[in-house]
């Protein structure tokens, strides 16, 4: 009896560990096996076909080198650019006397959390050469006849990439500057050293595991970017390795799925080689700044420079945010796109959306998804940091890998890997054109987020809590409700909110696995903007903007909540 008993107690951890595994397969490998298959796959998903390389032969062509030279000499200019302001930024939140830092500092992450396709049509009306807002107020204040400002260019294209990467990489480096030992400075300070000598020589050398980290992850970012070019570069050619997936499959007259697939898992092994290359320049380098010695982080008296700090704070958030949200404000009262008077003022376009069921419909499906998205990937997170960081299983290592894996694959590419792997499946599972699509492609997506979020939560937590709860007859699902759920329970709030924001910002993957009535409101917005809709487009940006507003308002509550916790 007592060996069945044990025989039970070990066979259930293995049989939900198996689970696990299973659940993440779906997610992670089995579309990219699906990815590699479609490759080789001469006809579209479910079609019967041949095997061949004839994918991977178009990718050698002068049009393929283009794109790619393209798709890397524009996201360099952006990171580059990006990761120059964000530590101007940084250092001014973090090591300087500017005046109202906190607010600042909620201000300049705000561009980070608006999804990038509503940025992107408020600059595709605000920089229009003909109507934009700008280039008419430009004209009527110069008298010029030429428009100082064309966002359909690769100027435009990688101004609109800085919005959202400056704040992104802001994020990973305010928190640097806060906890570097000042004593290191002041010594260099002591030596004789100027102030910019001991900010390039001491503050950046140190910096540096963080800098190079953030500087490949934007990078990658900036490879699998797709607002940005689809918006400013398509329409005058500029082509990079996201809109030519697109185009392929949506703008052909037959859409050529292998050549697009070909050209997916192509950019997943650039993925793998930065990553590799992160790891390379960052091995065996550890350049400590926190140590055990007590220390009270000091700020630069900047005087009367102060309010110059402060203005570029301000500078940097009204040209990001107050600019495009004031367009889409303008936009949704006015009649017509560049007519700005005052007999053209109307009420009929907010009168034309809500009349709309298909912009209903996709708001009922962005809220069920982002709610049962976001609830599904925290849970399957927690579970996997669990694995992971509190067991001593010798499979956790694998787990933790397999979880990480989308976080190489950029939107575009795994809902390439979903639509064969959904087609694939048997047609007594129902996936394929449906919301669950969607949903299952969101919660791959969101993954490697929630775990590394839990992964920190659980760091915190001591062994010693489960033990004692153990000792005292606590069966595990008890102790792990009562011990760790409570008192992780900040920080998943925190990555449910963050999860939340990547579902309504996610368009890439939504476009390529959307069907008639299963329409989130990024598709909804790229519809209407193809359709010459822009008035329409205001009225859901402005929508969507207050969406971010209030949970972006719930995320510093819970974030404050976790502070007070700690």
């Amino acid at each position: 009896m007592l060996r069945q008993r044990l025989d039970r107690l070990s066979l259930g951890p293995t049989l939900g560990v198996g689970a696990l595994l299973l659940l993440l397969g779906f997610l992670a490998v089995y579309p990219l096996s699906m990815l590699f298959y479609g490759s080789l796959h001469s006809t579209p998903p479910g079609m019967a076909g041949v095997f061949n390389l004839d994918g991977y032969a178009k990718i050698f062509s002068a049009h393929e080198a283009t794109v790619l030279a393209n798709t890397v000499v524009i996201s360099l200019i952006k990171t580059v650019i990006a990761l120059l302001v964000a530590v101007l930024l940084a250092w001014i939140i973090a090591r300087t006397d500017t005046p109202w830092r906190g607010t600042l500092e909620v201000l300049i992450t705000l561009p980070f959390f608006i999804p990038p396709i509503v940025t992107a049509m408020s600059w595709g009306m605000l920089g229009n050469p003909q109507v934009g807002l700008i280039n008419q107020a430009w004209k009527a204040m110069t008298g010029a006849t030429a428009s100082p400002i064309n966002v359909y260019s690769y100027a435009g294209i990688i101004w609109h990439m800085l919005q959202y990467s400056t704040p992104f990489l802001f994020l990973f480096i305010v928190d640097i500057f806060r906890a570097m030992d000042p004593s290191l400075e002041e010594a260099s300070r002591m030596s004789g050293a100027a102030r910019l000598r001991t900010f390039r020589s001491i503050t950046l050398i140190l910096m540096l595991p963080a800098l190079t980290s953030s500087f490949i992850l934007s990078f990658v970012r900036g490879i699998e970017s797709f607002e940005s070019a689809l918006f400013f570069g398509s329409p005058v050619g500029i082509t990079v390795i996201t809109t030519e997936i697109y185009n392929s499959i949506n703008h052909r007259q037959a859409p050529d799925y292998q050549y697009a697939t070909a050209l997916s898992f192509s950019i997943l092994g650039l993925m793998f080689l930065l990553v590799i290359c992160q790891w390379l320049i960052l091995r065996g380098r550890t350049f400590t700044t926190v140590t055990g010695k007590g220390y009270t982080p000091t700020v630069m008296q900047l005087g009367p420079w102060r309010w110059v700090t402060f203005a570029f704070c301000l500078l940097f958030f009204f040209v990001t945010v107050v600019l495009p949200v004031g367009q889409l404000i303008i936009g949704s009262f006015f009649r017509y796109l560049g007519f700005y008077s005052a007999e053209m003022l109307t009420l009929d376009h907010y009168r034309s959306v809500f009349g709309n069921s298909e912009f209903w419909r996709g708001f009922r499906n962005t809220m069920l998804l982002g709610l049962l998205g976001a609830t599904a990937t925290m849970v399957l997170g927690s579970i996997v940091a669990y694995v992971s960081a509190r067991t001593t299983w010798r499979g956790r290592r694998l787990i933790d890998a397999i979880a990480w894996l989308p976080w190489m694959m950029p939107g575009m590419v795994l809902g390439i890997g979903f639509l064969w792997a959904f087609a694939m499946l048997p047609h007594a599972i129902p996936i394929y054109g449906t919301v669950w699509a969607l949903l299952l492609a969101y919660v791959a997506l969101g993954t490697p987020v929630s775990v590394r979020v839990m992964n920190g939560a659980y760091a915190q937590l001591s062994f010693d809590l489960e033990e004692c709860s153990r000792v005292h007859g606590a069966t595990w699902f008890q102790t792990m409700w009562r011990i760790l759920v409570a008192l992780a329970w900040p920080s998943f709030a925190v990555g449910w909110i963050l999860t939340f924001f990547g579902i309504m910002r996610e368009l890439s993957a939504s476009v390529l696995l959307y069907s008639v009535g299963s329409e989130v409101l990024s598709v909804v917005l790229l519809k209407l903007w193809t359709n010459g809709a822009a008035e329409q487009v205001s009225v859901i940006g402005l929508m969507m903007m207050l969406l971010v507003v209030v949970f972006r308002a719930l995320q510093l509550r819970f974030l404050n909540r976790q502070i007070g916790v700690v």
